[in-house]
């Protein structure tokens, strides 16, 4: 202690650099652990069979309506078709609309804000989500949407496990009656186990279906499962028929759900990367300081340590000596850093 007190700027400095090296080494311990979990949750989907393909036309002539029917058709009986449906929404993306529900009229109660995945009574086979409550969608609920004529009222909605929950943590969510801001009381006719749809509700997996085909929307997505090992053979065979039997459609995009869960998880993987590489430099960094102080100090006692070694002292008490120094300087910055990461932590915590 002494030895330190006669030069302690460079102790000071290195122990302060010790201390925010451990606060944000914690710290960004914990950001890549949430970004980590956030990877590795389950889609809850099939999505290394299934791929989307998004269909438009700028001619003022063409029929979506039955240019959805024949496309429908036409997959539906590939062999290697497993499910198919039309939707306007994009499940594992940042694309469609979102509602706000509540269990009771006028906003009160319980509230969620979920992602809408429209789709018609094969919606849930072709995403390979099953029922864990209540029923599915029949064929004759299913009415289109349109820009130009005002759509039926929407009467019966399906919902993800947590969107029921949290709406109706007491009990079941079948038949009861759910209220959301400009839309009539809604029905809920069934529970699906937990997916993730349309990243624009307030969880990935706050998600609900309703029974709506895009109509004369102007653009409709064909999702489509397909068998273990057909998905590209299904998908060049979709390209071919859509440009022979649609002259005037356009084929916005063709996509793998796989390659837009690889997408969504881009900026969690690279956030991660990133982290973790300044959390390398800034610990080697550390460790090369701790080591050029202990280096300094030593270069610059040489007599002392002559005199030390002339009365008697080993080689190990030199270097017992020297390693209790930088110790103590290492349990300094140790004991300020974990009160920074404290302090760190709930700040970040206020502003997730």
């Amino acid at each position: 202690l002494c030895a330190l007190q006669r030069s302690p700027i460079g102790a000071v400095l290195i122990g302060m650099q010790v201390a925010i090296t451990l606060a944000v080494l914690v710290n960004i311990a914990g950001i890549v652990t949430q970004r980590v979990r956030r990877i590795e949750r389950p889609a809850g989907i099939d999505t290394r069979d299934t791929f989307e393909m998004a269909v438009s036309s700028l001619s003022k002539t063409f029929d979506f309506g039955a240019a959805e029917a024949s496309d429908l058709a036409y997959l539906r009986a590939l062999p290697g078709v497993a499910a198919a449906t039309v939707t306007t929404g994009e499940p594992l993306a940042r694309d469609g609309s979102y509602f706000q529900f509540s269990s009771q009229p006028h906003r009160r109660g319980n509230m969620v804000t979920v992602g809408i995945l429209p789709t018609d009574d094969q919606g849930l086979k072709t995403l390979d989500v099953p029922l864990i409550a209540g029923r599915n969608f029949r064929a004759a609920e299913v009415t289109p949407f349109s820009r130009r004529d005002p759509s039926p009222p929407l009467t019966s909605i399906i919902l993800t496990e947590r969107a029921a929950r949290t709406l109706f943590p007491h009990g079941s969510a079948v038949g009861k009656t759910i209220y959301g801001y400009g839309v009539m009381p809604v029905t809920v006719i069934g529970v699906t186990r937990n997916f993730i749809g349309p990243l624009t509700g307030e969880s990935p997996y706050d998600t609900a279906l309703i029974p709506q085909m895009s109509g004369q929307f102007g653009e409709y997505e064909l999702l489509v499962r397909t068998r273990p090992g057909q998905l590209f053979a299904v998908m060049r065979a979709a390209k071919r028929h859509i440009g022979m039997a649609h002259p005037d459609a356009v084929i916005l995009y063709t996509r793998r759900l796989g390659a837009d869960l690889q997408r969504m998880h881009a900026n969690d993987r690279n956030v991660a990367l990133l982290l973790v590489a300044v959390t390398a430099i800034m610990l080697a960094i550390c460790c090369f300081g701790v080591f050029g102080l202990a280096a300094f100090n030593v270069s610059r006692r040489t007599k002392q340590i002559g005199v030390r070694r002339a009365v008697g002292a080993r080689k190990r008490d030199i270097v017992a000596h020297f390693m209790t120094e930088s110790a103590l300087v290492l349990c300094g910055g140790l004991a300020l850093g974990s009160v920074l990461a404290l302090a760190i932590g709930q700040w970040l915590a206020g502003h997730d």
